[in-house]
This record gives structure tokens, C-alpha cells and sequence, in this order.
């Protein structure tokens, strides 16, 4: 049976992780070794368990210790488990618990694009996507929508931050992702000669002269291919745009000129991505 502690003191040191330390310090909290992050709500912390990671302790409003949350924790009957009543832990935290549950969790080791992108048809290129909730959006709309695999450059939110594995229900822990390395690989022309390397064609989102509708058939006719999204604001960089094959636009009314980068992805996923098991 795991232990279950009730939070007397904030000063514990093992409640650091969930009160005193920022998700860039987490991240590195291990240096050499995988850092940490923390798993928010019952949901997304199975779906986290169900994909390999390990936790460290659990964080729990006491109201929500129950069915649910008991069986989660018996798959790991040594971590200790912190509860307390709802305000407090908001205290604790900063912010009210999402179904009142918290995870802290070891990080795993990244995996190289060519392992993350063996075997994938339909992927998905973020650049410089640096809104945790656009990111977490996206990964729910990837999962949904027949992605393979997302990739992300190194100035992107980190897609294990908190309010990105939330509002991505977990499905940032189904499917494949992981950042090109910069130390190996420049972006955009490192990247997108790696993924050519590997077979695809790079479809760049943005609204130019030269645009392709996204349901032009050469396109969604492509056996391999790389949906590149750019960050909030300003899109994708002109020379990402000019170094991909495509570049694709989403026809729009009522003078509208962009639409959300995760709203963008959703539609961009669902035509290229179903044109995949379509068999176009």
C-alpha cells in the first residue's frame, strides 16, 4: 500500500518539485540524466504510466482519493502520496488542481528523428510553437487526426510542461515525438534535408502567392509527408517557406487572413492526414 502523507509543513523538501521549482529547473533536474515534469489530472497521469514513465510521488486533493485514483496508485504501491483539502494545495501550488491530481514523474531519454519517424507517413513540424496550450492543442489534434509523429524545433515548448500534457489529455505520452537536436541539426535546412533524406516532402502552412489549396491532389498524394507549422503571430520563417516543396494554404472567408496555429493544424490534419488511410 502506498504511503499516504498529509501535508503539515510546506517546507518539505519532497514537495519542492511541485511548489518551488519552475519547469525549466525540473527539466534539468537531473543533468546528464532526463530531468523531471509533473502530470496533471488522473487522465493524462495514466496515459503517462501507461507509456513507461516512472513516477516519483503523487500529489492528491483528499476529496479525490477514491476508486479511480487508488487503482492508478496501486500500480506503484512504493510512491509516497501527499494529500491535503483543496485550498491548501492550491496554497501549495499556485493554481487549482485539474481533478485534483498531480504526478511528478522521471523523464526518458529523447529519441533521434529517424527513430521517431521510422515507419511514418503522415508527421508534423512545429517551429518555434512556444504556447504550451497551442502545443498541447495540436498533440490532441495529431492523435486524433492519423499524425505519425510530431517534431519540434528547439525553440518550442517543451510538449511534457504541465499545461501542454494537459490540455493535450495525454496524448503527448501516444504519440511520437521529439526536438532536432541543435547540436547536430540546423533548422530549417539541417531539418528538412534530414526528413528529405528519409523520404518526405515538407508542406509549409502559410499564405503566399505560390500556395497550394491543402486539398490539391499532387499534395494529399504524397506516399511520405511533413506538415511544417509555424509559431503564434508570425508563422513560419521565410526561408523555412521557400527551403520546403509545398507550400499550402487553407482557403478562408469573410476577409479572415490566418487562423490559430492549432486550429490551423486541426484542418491540415484532417485533410492530409485522412487522405492517408484513404489510400489517395
Amino acid at each position: 500500500m502506498n504511503p499516504i502523507i498529509e501535508i503539515t509543513n510546506f517546507e518539505f523538501p519532497e514537495l519542492d518539485v511541485y511548489a518551488r521549482l519552475n519547469e525549466s529547473q525540473l527539466l534539468h533536474f537531473n543533468e546528464p540524466n532526463p530531468g523531471i515534469f509533473i502530470a496533471e489530472s488522473p487522465k493524462v497521469i495514466e496515459r503517462a504510466l501507461n507509456a513507461g514513465y516512472h513516477p516519483i510521488s503523487f500529489l492528491i486533493e483528499k476529496k479525490e482519493i477514491g476508486a479511480q485514483a487508488e487503482e492508478i496508485f496501486s500500480r506503484w504501491e512504493s510512491v509516497p502520496v501527499y494529500t491535503a483539502e483543496f485550498e491548501v494545495l492550491k496554497q501549495l501550488t499556485g493554481f487549482g488542481l485539474t481533478r485534483g491530481m498531480l504526478c511528478a514523474m522521471e523523464r526518458l531519454s529523447l529519441k533521434s528523428v529517424e527513430e521517431v519517424c521510422k515507419n511514418a507517413r503522415r508527421i508534423a513540424v512545429l517551429e518555434n510553437v512556444v504556447n504550451p496550450t497551442n502545443v498541447g492543442a495540436i498533440f490532441r489534434s495529431a492523435a486524433a487526426l492519423n499524425m505519425d509523429a510530431v517534431l519540434l524545433t528547439p525553440a518550442c515548448s517543451d510538449p511534457l510542461y504541465r499545461r501542454a500534457a494537459r490540455v493535450s489529455m495525454g496524448t503527448v505520452f501516444q504519440v511520437p515525438w521529439t526536438f532536432f537536436d541543435k547540436k547536430k541539426v540546423s533548422w530549417p535546412d539541417g531539418g528538412i534535408q534530414l526528413l528529405k533524406e528519409m523520404g518526405f516532402q515538407t508542406a509549409a502552412m502559410a499564405l503566399t502567392d505560390d500556395s497550394v489549396s491543402i486539398d490539391d491532389k499532387n499534395l494529399m498524394a504524397e506516399e511520405k509527408l511533413a506538415i511544417v507549422l509555424g509559431t503564434e503571430g508570425e508563422g513560419l520563417a521565410k526561408h523555412t517557406i521557400a527551403t520546403c516543396d509545398y507550400t499550402v494554404k487553407i482557403p478562408m472567408m469573410h476577409g479572415v487572413d490566418s487562423l490559430n496555429v492549432a486550429a490551423a493544424s486541426a484542418v491540415a490534419f484532417w485533410q492530409l492526414g485522412m487522405a492517408k488511410t484513404d489510400g489517395c
